[in-house]
């Protein structure tokens, strides 16, 4: 089997929905009101670091 690069004609791709954690449960992105949305596009990922790691010390 061929684990090559695959490429799909955009007639053949569907929209993707996200869904967020807001206030304790998940909601979509698109359902966001003006304000929300803002919210959103301004949080930053980040990757926690465990404090138990012996590996680093």
């Amino acid at each position: 089997m061929d684990m090559g690069e695959k490429t799909v004609d955009n007639e053949e791709r569907t929209a993707c929905e996200v869904w967020t954690r807001v206030m304790g449960y998940y909601r979509p992105v698109t359902a966001f009101n003006k304000g929300k949305r803002s919210e959103y596009e301004d949080r930053k990922c980040f990757k926690e670091v465990c404090c138990c790691d012996k590996s680093s010390s």
